[in-house]
């Protein structure tokens, strides 16, 4: 395998682990802060 093709590989790789933690992490947080706001000041779920 030659250098490019390693490298279009490791980037590829990286852009596809940082989109699948930046999803695990932001939908929980979303989710959490809207049951969080709910409660503080009665806004609906889905504002």
């Amino acid at each position: 395998m030659n250098i490019g093709m390693l490298i279009i590989a490791i980037i590829g790789g990286l852009a596809g682990i940082l989109s699948t933690v930046y999803l695990v992490i932001s939908l929980p947080a979303v989710i959490i802060w809207k049951i969080f706001r709910h409660f503080k000041s009665g806004s609906a779920l889905t504002d």
